[in-house]
């Protein structure tokens, strides 16, 4: 029987999640939802056939790629969209269907080759995108252990480089239109994220759970003051 460890944050990571994984695979599963638990060391212990890294934000030292098959999940149609943000990025360019890539970790960020592809939707909150992109991951991942024989193949295309987005990357006082707003405010609402806002003077207003209706747009908002 073959050994795996799937590490994911812990934000996305349930019970449920872990059983399906397992009963779904012939093979001895270890499950890590911790930076430090995913060393050089444990690996060299444990011997894994595959290491995949479903949300994981954390760079996988080179010890740990070289030596062993480490598989990343990214939310773009690789080499389009190599680098930080991935769904931000894409809905801000007016993109909502995209592809999963699951591809091999390397020391070049993004850059290996890919296993498979799947698409995905980008509609919805970032908070739902992102669940639904833990089932998708789920399934690639199972489809891999299972066939055991897919061969990465070398990313074919023009490499577009996304940059991290910031904290003031949210502000969406100067967009041109309701669209904009609209998906502005849903590709931050999730977990974690900083939301999207308007800064009135000392007057912070944080938006999340939108809804677009044509010409209008209802959402939560959070009033703060600043100093």
């Amino acid at each position: 029987m073959i050994k795996i460890i799937v590490a994911n944050s812990a934000k996305y990571f349930n019970e449920e999640l872990k059983q399906v994984i397992a009963n779904q695979l012939a093979a001895e599963i270890f499950f890590i939802e911790k930076k430090e638990d995913l060393s050089y060391d444990k690996l060299v212990e444990l011997q894994p056939h595959f290491v995949f890294l479903m949300h994981w934000s954390y760079i996988v030292p080179a010890a740990i790629h070289r030596e062993f098959n480490c598989i990343i999940f990214h939310m773009t149609d690789l080499p389009f969209g190599r680098g930080g943000s991935p769904l931000q990025n894409l809905i801000a360019r007016g993109i909502y269907e995209t592809k999963i890539s699951a591809i091999q970790c390397i020391e070049k960020l993004d850059a290996g080759d890919i296993y498979l592809k799947k698409p995905l939707s980008l509609y919805g909150s970032a908070q739902e995108i992102y669940l639904r992109a833990t089932k998708i991951i789920t399934d690639m991942i199972i489809e891999i252990v299972n066939k055991l024989d897919i061969k990465p193949m070398p990313q074919v295309g023009e490499v577009v480089i996304f940059s991290r987005r910031q904290k003031a990357d949210g502000n969406i006082q100067n967009l041109e239109n309701l669209q904009q707003i609209f998906d502005y405010i849903r590709m931050l609402d999730a977990d974690g994220y900083p939301p999207a806002f308007i800064q009135i003077g000392k007057i912070l207003m944080e938006f999340e759970r939108a809804a677009f209706y044509g010409e209008y747009i209802k959402s939560d908002v959070i009033i703060r003051l600043t100093k």
